[in-house]
């Protein structure tokens, strides 16, 4: 896993390992880091597919302002990884075009 282990500025913490479940896959997160975090750590950079074209998005302004981020969490669709805590056992896939069955253009 690839995370910061080491900063001059902010204090890192050791925090507990946690399963959760991506794309039917076990991966471990740690405690209170956000689900786009554990994806990058585990090196998952393709967190959905638009509708349209099914290009590949991931993590892009890590702030919740807009949606390339976005995946099914525990079945919900569109679910903004990086503003979502992980939480033990969460099952997560990556989204394909809108998340609700149909390609309408929309994400």
């Amino acid at each position: 896993m690839r995370r910061v282990t080491n900063h001059p500025i902010l204090e890192m913490e050791d925090k507990a390992e946690i399963p959760i479940f991506v794309d039917g896959k076990m991966l471990y997160a740690r405690e209170g880091e956000t689900v786009a975090a554990a994806l990058t750590a585990n090196g998952i950079r393709v967190f959905r597919h638009t509708a349209k074209r099914h290009e590949p998005r991931g993590l892009f302004c890590g702030i919740g302002q807009c949606t390339d981020c976005v995946m099914v969490i525990n079945g919900v669709p569109n679910q903004r990884t990086c503003m979502t805590i992980v939480r033990e056992g969460m099952v997560i896939n990556t989204q394909n075009g809108n998340g609700g069955g149909g390609d309408d253009g929309h994400l």
